[in-house]
């Protein structure tokens, strides 16, 4: 039996194991897994950290959950499936344009802030945090006021209405890049850092890392939903 790993690693390390064992040959294509309980104790995790790395697998075409007959061996090795780079290369070029908007906005906030649009930003990133339990899209509506709060900051009435403007766009990109990288099954609040950072950097006139910590969020995006499988 493989070496359990230990309980406080991630799910996606959970997942990487697995994969590991089905590109060892340990279970043929068309051959049904072990259940949530043994993989568990197999494992040294819990049944839910399992069964959300059967989830990841089963989302790269590796495995297939059958209603009332358990998990089964798609492929033993790693599938393009051209359907999830399509929608990943979608969301990408919304990142793009997030690009285009946010790190200038960023920038000029960190210019032109006052105390007031200081205390909005923050708000904002309360309301990010207590949205951490809701569904996807009460989450991306409360992360993209927080955006929005910057981009308002800014002072620019044109950048302002082209961000508005794109908000629906953001909006429904957004979600699907959530369901698309399970972003928040790993995560319920993700990238909490990364916001706070940026109000902090805002709210200290810090126009250099403001600009640095906003395009290393998007990079760091683009990354995640061009990267196969």
């Amino acid at each position: 039996m493989p070496a359990p790993i230990r309980r406080h690693l991630l799910t996606d390390q959970a997942a990487d194991l697995l994969q590991r064992r089905l590109a060892d040959g340990e279970w043929e294509v068309g051959a049904k897994l072990p259940g949530e309980t043994t993989l568990a104790a197999e494992l040294g995790v819990g049944r839910s950290t399992v069964r959300e790395a059967l989830r990841i697998l089963a989302g790269q075409g590796l495995l297939r959950a059958k209603q009332g007959a358990g998990v089964f061996v798609e492929s033993t090795g790693p599938v393009v499936a051209w359907e999830t780079v399509l929608r990943g290369e979608a969301v990408a070029e919304v990142v793009e344009v997030r690009n285009a908007i946010e790190v200038e906005a960023a920038r000029l906030a960190a210019e032109r802030a006052t105390a007031d649009d200081v205390a909005v930003m923050r708000r904002a990133l309360d309301r990010r945090a207590a949205e951490f339990a809701a569904g996807d899209r009460a989450f991306v509506a409360a992360d993209i006021d927080v955006h929005r709060a910057v981009v308002a900051a800014a002072h620019n009435a044109v950048l302002t209405e082209l961000f508005e403007t794109f908000v629906p766009r953001l909006t429904e990109a957004m979600v699907d890049m959530v369901d698309l990288l399970g972003t928040r099954s790993r995560d319920p609040e993700p990238d909490a850092d990364d916001h706070r950072a940026l109000v902090d950097a805002i709210a200290a006139g810090d126009a250099d890392a403001a600009v640095r910590i906003s395009r290393a969020h998007l990079d760091a995006m683009l990354d995640a939903v061009r990267r196969p499988g």
